[in-house]
């Protein structure tokens, strides 16, 4: 049995939530892990993800997923956890879960889709939409810089922050393995992209064109001590 379902998804055609989903799905079965994980669907685009697993799934509660992850590690340690979220969820109504979880040092693996905006409510301004950027909420550009996640969870003295692309796939794949296998906190930040709330509004024509965009902007760096905000790569201590 394969780790994602053949079933239709709900995202809309391009979302960069497909191309996670199926990495994760590609891991599982090459770690062999599938009856041992345990996934979050948290409230965002992400929703409706227990449809799409054969693994055990559970919905959490908006912004609330680092908390009923890390219940269900120390209950049942021998197991994967993934707590799946979106920028809305987890930098925004789930700030403190997030910090406070990193803080302690919870043995969970965080992907963290980061695409800029509250995409499921149609593109509101998100605590991770860059400085200048038009969305909903923000016709005129966002005034406010984005929310430094990177030097949140890298706060900590033990520490695992990676940050990749929906485009970078391999290097995607790789940061996810090493998340997965690390003891301790593990934190990938995800950037990705949304066409329909979000990148149609700012001129892009289809999600492919938002992709050539993330290719071109964001560079794979071997530094282990910090990244720049066009940078990807793991940091960890």
């Amino acid at each position: 049995m394969k780790s994602l379902r053949d079933v239709k998804m709900s995202y809309c055609a391009g979302c960069g939530h497909i191309i996670v989903n199926r990495i994760i799905a590609q891991l599982m079965d090459e770690l062999n892990i599938r009856e041992k994980t345990v996934m979050s669907a948290p409230v965002g685009c992400s929703v409706l993800l227990y449809n799409y697993f054969n693994i055990d799934v559970i919905e959490c509660a908006h912004g609330r997923v680092p908390s009923v992850m890390t219940a269900i590690k120390r209950c049942l340690p021998d197991r994967f956890v993934l707590a799946y979220q979106g920028d809305g969820d987890l930098a925004a109504i789930g700030t403190t879960e997030t910090i406070h979880t990193a803080n302690r040092g919870e043995n969970i693996t965080v992907i963290f889709i980061n695409n800029a905006n509250y995409g499921m409510t149609g593109g509101q301004m998100s605590p991770t939409t860059e400085e200048g950027i038009k969305t909903l909420t923000s016709p005129f550009g966002n005034e406010y810089a984005p929310l430094n996640l990177q030097g949140i969870i890298t706060s900590n003295r033990k520490h695992f922050y990676a940050r990749s692309s929906v485009f970078q796939l391999a290097h995607l794949q790789k940061c996810m393995k090493e998340a997965i296998q690390h003891e301790g906190f593990a934190f990938i930040d995800v950037i990705s992209h949304c066409i329909e709330n979000n990148g149609r509004r700012l001129g892009f024509k289809d999600a492919f064109e938002m992709l050539e965009t993330i290719k071109k902007d964001y560079k794979i760096s071997s530094d282990t001590e910090k990244l720049e905000a066009n940078e990807l790569g793991i940091l960890k201590r």
